[in-house]
């Protein structure tokens, strides 16, 4: 193992970086050239093709890619134990890759990380916002240590914190814009404004339409929830979203009759925490 780890490291970096051959030499502090005899070597110890190279790009073939995945964990493990043994592990100081949904911008998540710098000074928390099937993804490949979920993912340890409400969010001259609860059945003949298909609440608000007896009519496709939220105050379709204290003021957010909640969770990219990321992991759950 001492002998194939820096090889091994190349390959888990090449992973965690979609095969880009440049950005894993850089995140490892070495040259290209010595990203490059790495793998070739390990491919030739383990007398198994790891990579596929089709011009400027490079993808890991399946081999490569399964043990890409196996070896992650192990190689963790095995940080955190030099660590350890030369002192660096205190916690105090260190880098946490922490990411989070793009309806969470504003509100308790910002101002608890904000609470988390002034608790740990030393400690950098780098910040991604993406979307959920992303950031359990970035998870997988190691391109992140923690990372709020909705829904919480399937095959990586998770801790539930809490739950999402969705709202009906009208323009404020809509009929119903001053309803204290709604039945979506109520939105039926509605335009809707929603995320494109791949992302976790586009599938929702389709789920929930298709129980309340209609399929919606999504005339508009935006990532931007902000964006959504200016198309809306501008009359051009009503949404499913979260509470946001930054909506226009052109909206109004009305409550759904009904349950409309999405579970949340705090996920980890493994089940060893390094010291600074387990700071932050316990810091999230206990507020």
């Amino acid at each position: 193992m001492s002998l194939l780890a820096p090889q091994l490291q190349a390959l888990a970096e090449l992973a965690a970086h979609d095969g880009h051959m440049t950005r894993a030499a850089a995140a490892l502090g070495v040259p290209q050239s010595s990203m490059s005899r790495r793998i070739h070597a390990l491919e030739t110890d383990l007398r198994t093709p790891l990579l596929v190279h089709s011009g400027r790009t490079v993808r890991l073939t399946p081999a490569g890619e399964a043990l890409a995945v196996r070896i992650r964990e192990p190689l963790h493990e095995l940080a955190l134990a030099i660590d350890a043994v030369v002192g660096t592990g205190d916690g105090e100081h260190g880098t946490v890759r922490f990411g989070f949904p793009l309806t969470m911008g504003s509100g308790h998540l910002p101002d608890l990380l904000s609470a988390f710098r002034r608790a740990y000074p030393g400690i950098t928390v780098t910040l991604k916002q993406g979307h959920g099937s992303e950031l359990v993804r970035d998870l997988g490949t190691g391109a992140l240590d923690l990372a709020v979920t909705i829904p919480p993912p399937e095959r990586l340890p998770h801790t539930v914190i809490g739950s999402q409400e969705i709202l009906a969010v009208l323009p404020r001259t809509h009929a119903l814009a001053g309803a204290q609860r709604i039945r979506l059945a109520r939105l039926r003949s509605e335009t809707f404004i929603a995320n494109p298909p791949d992302y976790h609440l586009r599938g929702t608000t389709e789920r929930w339409c298709a129980a309340a007896g209609f399929t919606p009519e999504i005339a508009v496709e935006v990532t931007e929830f902000a964006t959504i939220r200016e198309l809306i105050a501008r009359g051009l379709g009503v949404a499913l979203l979260p509470h946001d204290d930054r909506a226009p003021s052109g909206v109004v957010e009305v409550p759904l009759a009904g349950e409309h909640r999405r579970a949340v969770a705090l996920a980890r990219a493994t089940a060893t925490l390094a010291p600074a990321t387990r700071h932050l992991h316990d810091f999230v759950l206990s507020h």
